[in-house]
């Protein structure tokens, strides 16, 4: 069986961002989403926005960033709440649509043991591709949150679809699944928009400012403590988050510690293992450094000369 490619550089810039794009743009026409987290409000790590900005500009200048409503209480449970938080994080500088602002609908989870399908924001059916643009990093609940989580959480409405995910019915706790079934469960909501997006999709990881905490937890994230390590792209959203966890796992123990704990204790790597059971690409890739050639290097080669962390290089 033919391995899936995952595209590398250690280039943390706008134009380390163009690079990958290049490789990964293929599939994607029409009218664009591109899913990201634009965090809560003056969130120490997200993506910067001047960054997506100059992207945007000269690769995708007609492309719309989408996001959902948050299903816990902070700076984006509501519409109204979610544009100001836009607003103070730099997101002014294209369209950004919040898909639940006007209902939901149900795509169809083929395969699911959980969900037989996965309620979103309506206006996810007005585009014909997606681009996946994710950091990475760990997570209080899921370990980890890659393509997988900004997908399996991130398109899910606020309302119905994050409480399918969060919370068991007839529990008042809206946190009352975790551990496997958690991870389940955000993979099953992702396969819902893959498959919508099916050929039309691709993915993009920033392993940068990799704080154990998502950025959903915005300036109360825990202090990062991971050295920053670069980006990955694919058409295979396993294949992408499997070579980032990768990356993560080959840094020397002392820089990774904080981070590979978070996400075996949470039991993260469930998200990566169900995703293979229900088809939804490989762990088998080469990893193809486009810094040096597309040579195809292991994820070792690939971190040898990471810096340490220092909270200077932030």
């Amino acid at each position: 069986m033919k391995k899936s490619q995952v595209f590398f550089t250690r280039d943390l810039s706008p134009e380390g961002l163009k690079r990958l794009y290049a490789r990964i743009s293929a599939p994607l026409t029409g009218k664009i989403a591109v899913k990201l987290h634009t965090g809560e409000k003056n969130g120490p790590n997200i993506i910067p926005s001047a960054w997506v900005k100059e992207f945007l500009g000269e690769c995708l200048p007609d492309a719309t960033i989408v996001e959902t409503n948050t299903f816990y209480e902070g700076d984006r449970d509501s519409t109204e709440k979610h544009r100001e938080t836009l607003k103070v994080n730099g997101w002014t500088f294209c369209p950004v649509d919040i898909m639940d602002e006007e209902g939901t609908v149900d795509l169809p989870v083929k395969g699911g043991k959980w969900f037989d399908h996965m309620t979103m924001g309506s206006h996810v059916t007005r585009y014909d591709s997606l681009l996946t643009l994710t950091h990475f990093k760990g997570h209080v609940m899921g370990g980890f949150g890659g393509s997988n989580k900004n997908l399996g959480i991130g398109m899910a409405d606020g309302k119905i679809g994050k409480k399918m995910i969060h919370q068991r019915e007839g529990s008042d706790d809206m946190w009352s699944i975790a551990m496997d079934e958690l991870m389940e469960r955000i993979a099953e909501s992702t396969k819902a928009t893959v498959d919508h997006f099916a050929g039309h999709i691709a993915y993009l990881n920033v392993l940068r400012n990799m704080s154990v905490s998502c950025d959903c937890e915005g300036t109360g994230a825990q202090p990062v403590v991971t050295p920053n390590i670069g980006m990955a792209a694919s058409l295979d959203i396993l294949a992408v988050d499997q070579a980032s966890v990768d990356l993560v796992f080959a840094l020397n123990p002392a820089d990774n510690k904080a981070l590979t704990e978070r996400i075996q204790t949470r039991h993260g790597l469930r998200q990566l293992s169900y995703m293979k059971e229900l088809g939804m690409g490989s762990d088998e890739y080469e990893l193809i450094d486009i810094d040096h050639d597309d040579a195809v290097i292991s994820p070792k080669e690939a971190v040898a000369d990471v810096v340490p962390f220092s909270p200077f290089a932030l």
